[in-house]
């Protein structure tokens, strides 16, 4: 027994620090042990704290926006002979039945039809979208126009946000009293699904927007991908290690912490200044938003080419493999989890960017869904915006539905996403 380990003071022999039975090895252990598990519910609370924020998130934007998905119709009984709307049935099946229809005066239709049910001040209760109801009616089916007919057209906003439970009083007790009669009913907004934007929130429609954003995001990723992999594979398998590749590597690494409103200027500058693209055009923000893209799919790609062990490109070489074939071949389908991950935390930031946007003037008033890559678009998290900053309150619903629809694409993206990356992923 060593002289440390005996106690001449006290006449006895303190036990080792390495014995595993005695006092103090055991209140080491149990300190040990308790710091552990006081950890894992540290990491077990923040787990519940972020779930519990999200969970809040999505039933507050589901509760707000689900109702943006429905719309309130009043009953209107219209007798087209007496309206004196002197359209041929007849005609509305030829080719000029869009210039009639536009040429006929649904409004004074609209307004005696109203009056007459509904009192003199009836035409109120029915919001702007009601006479475009009124034609398509019409246009759909020419023959009501030989008699009458009950057509459910959308209610004014005051109706519609007091059928949801929001409204003021006055709009309620109106809500009621035709609840009542039988003359109010709710349906699905199929025109929220299927139109563009509109200064009646009874009439807007997300379709516009997320045209837009599906267009620029294939611009983004048909650019930002491939070129954002070949560099990746050019600077980690062919470049030569000197200090301009280490400046290269630099920026890159510099350019992906870069605030997006750097890029919104940048194509403001190149896209729209010196190459005069077309301004709110998928094409622009496509290019923007593929530069701002680039830098984060170059890193990942980056990471992942490195990941992939020597030996593999030692083993295509020994077999007579040429460099193009062990990359091409061995080292990228290896690599293309790791970077399929990185695009996808690219994409994911390029569709909710509202700012690059906002600069290349992907902020106006769209009426029409876009027909192609080069005509007028705004895109969901611009229109998103947009809507809130609106005054009437009929556009807070339409807001948090637009919501929904960004965060069902942006799951849907991100799903087929790893649904590729989980296809070409091998082991080695």
């Amino acid at each position: 027994m060593s002289d440390a380990a005996l106690s001449p003071a006290a006449g006895r022999v303190d036990p080792m620090p390495t014995d595993w039975h005695g006092t103090v090895m055991q209140a080491r252990i149990r300190r040990r042990y308790g710091a552990e598990k006081r950890f894992k519910l540290w990491g077990l609370a923040a787990i519940l704290i972020s779930a519990g924020f999200l969970a809040f998130l999505l039933v507050t934007m589901m509760a707000n926006g689900v109702r943006g998905f429905t719309q309130t119709d009043l009953r209107l009984d219209v007798d087209f002979p007496r309206s004196e709307l002197f359209l041929d049935p007849a005609a509305l099946r030829g080719f000029g039945a869009d210039q009639a229809l536009a040429n006929a005066d649904f409004d004074r239709v609209l307004t005696q039809a109203a009056e007459v049910q509904y009192g003199p001040d009836g035409v109120r209760l029915f919001s702007d979208g009601a006479r475009l109801r009124l034609r398509e009616a019409v246009r759909d089916n020419p023959d009501i126009l030989r008699g009458s007919a009950t057509l459910w057209l959308p209610a004014a906003t005051g109706i519609d946000i007091a059928a949801k439970g929001n409204g003021a009083p006055d709009a309620e007790q109106v809500y009621a009293r035709l609840s009542n009669e039988g003359r109010v009913q709710t349906a699905i907004n199929w025109s929220f699904l299927t139109g563009a934007d509109s200064t009646d929130p009874t009439l807007v429609g997300i379709w516009g927007a997320f045209k837009g954003s599906l267009l620029t995001m294939i611009v983004t990723l048909a650019l930002a991908f491939p070129i954002g992999v070949l560099s990746a594979v050019y600077l980690e398998e062919y470049a030569p290690k000197n200090r301009w590749t280490d400046m290269i590597e630099v920026s890159i690494n510099n350019l992906a912490a870069v605030p997006s409103i750097i890029f919104g200027l940048l194509g403001l500058a190149v896209f729209l200044n010196m190459m005069h693209l077309p301004r709110s055009a998928p094409v622009v923000g496509g290019l923007t938003l593929a530069l701002m893209t680039m830098p984060v799919i170059v890193i990942a790609g980056r990471n992942a080419i490195k990941s992939v062990p020597p030996s593999i490109r030692d083993a295509a070489l020994g077999v007579g493999a040429s460099r193009v074939q062990v990359v091409f071949h061995h080292v990228l389908p290896l690599a293309l989890p790791g970077i399929l991950t990185g695009t996808i935390i690219g994409m994911a930031r390029a569709l909710g960017e509202t700012a690059p946007l906002l600069m290349i003037g992907m902020r106006a008033f769209i009426a029409a869904p876009p027909g192609g890559l080069t005509d007028p678009a705004t895109a969901l998290p611009v229109q998103i915006f947009l809507w809130s900053d609106e005054v009437s309150r009929g556009f807070v619903e339409k807001t948090s539905a637009a919501i929904i629809v960004l965060l069902v694409f942006l799951l849907a993206m991100n799903g087929l996403a790893i649904y590729l990356r989980n296809k070409f992923e091998r082991r080695w």
